[in-house]
């Protein structure tokens, strides 16, 4: 009894010492990251109910940094193997960059309750999955690859690409409606009897498994409070704004004084569209009732004057960028950077 009841108060503060590194990050953001409260001049044009709050621009980033998480990890594992990605860089630019936007945000509204409850919970997520699978793969994971060779097994490859469609999946829907049970099928059909497959199998069945069941409960709750919207409105203006009609994806609403007011999809198709408006002569008077909005570049230089937030991105070469710029000079940034050598990722919208 004496000897379980040790094996009892290991697991037991093993439990307790990972809760509190987890919940670490969330005190050093929530109490350590504080920016100046700058009161807005800025009188909107289109009426409250089209409105979205200015700080979303940002802190919809916490996100996407999950999302891009698993498109490097998807990257990284096409050529190399788990292993090889850097689980705790992913899990520290998380929460440096949500502490660099919360800074940010106290001059744009700053986060409302909901938002916090919403960054820190997936950020506690985020983090506890990528300690479960770091521990994994850096173990018994990478074990099984010294058994395997250097040659990917049909389970490496497979799951490599499992790994890219996901992440592809991710940039225009949410993660819970992803058919996790079909990628278990799909491994238990290309497994070979080697000893890298089976722990594949296993490793990554149990993975998508939980996320399945887990998909389940989350989409429950969804339908519950309801989806976030699909569409936002903006006001734009220019020689050109007539020939928006005829774009898919925008529906031209009225004329105002300050412009035309028009409905535009939202996610990654709308940083699609808005490089395809980029190429003509529009501007963007006001988005959602807001005149600043953020947008996230890749560039070969680790810096860049301005940003809010820089990092690597692993498994390619070159580097992430945060910056914050007002609505009405968002057309020129696009445009500028369809031509150089810093390409525009996404557009948060709100």
């Amino acid at each position: 009894m004496r000897r379980f009841g040790k094996w009892m108060l290991s697991i037991v503060s093993a439990v307790v010492a990972l809760v509190l590194a987890l919940l670490l990050p969330v005190a050093w953001v929530e109490f350590g990251c504080h920016g100046d409260v700058v009161e807005g001049e800025y009188v909107s044009i289109l009426p409250p109910k089209h409105h979205r709050a200015e700080a979303r621009t940002l802190l919809t980033y916490p996100e996407w940094h999950i999302v891009h998480a698993y498109d490097d990890y998807a990257k990284v594992i096409d050529e190399n193997d788990p292993h090889d990605f850097g689980y705790f860089g992913a899990i520290r630019t998380y929460w440096s960059s949500l502490c660099a936007l919360k800074e940010q945000a106290a001059s744009h509204g700053g986060m409302n309750v909901q938002t916090k409850q919403l960054v820190y919970v997936i950020g506690v997520s985020f983090s506890a999955e990528l300690i479960f699978k770091a521990a994994y793969e850096e173990t018994i994971g990478r074990i099984a690859t010294w058994a395997r060779g250097a040659e990917h097994s049909p389970l490496d490859r497979l799951s490599a690409r499992q790994a890219k469609a996901y992440a592809t999946f991710l940039q225009q829907v949410p993660w819970y409606k992803w058919d996790f049970e079909g990628d278990i099928t799909a491994l238990g059909v290309a497994k070979t009897q080697s000893f890298r497959d089976r722990e594949r199998r296993f490793a990554l069945g149990a993975e998508f498994t939980a996320k399945s069941a887990y998909a389940g409960v989350i989409e429950g709750a969804v339908a519950n409070v309801g989806v976030d919207e699909l569409t936002l409105r903006m006001i734009v203006k220019g020689p050109d704004v007539g020939s928006l009609a005829g774009f898919e994806g925008i529906t031209v609403i009225a004329e105002r004084p300050e412009g035309i007011e028009i409905e535009t999809i939202r996610y990654r198709a709308l940083t699609q569209l808005l490089k395809q408006m980029a190429v003509l002569d529009v501007e963007i008077v006001e988005m959602a009732g807001n005149d600043d909005i953020m947008l996230t570049v890749i560039a070969k230089e680790p810096t860049i004057a301005g940003a809010l937030a820089s990092f690597e991105r692993q498994g390619y070469d070159d580097y992430r960028h945060l910056i914050l710029t007002k609505v009405s000079k968002l057309m020129v940034t696009l445009a500028l950077f369809a031509n150089g050598t810093v390409r525009v990722e996404h557009v948060h919208d709100y």
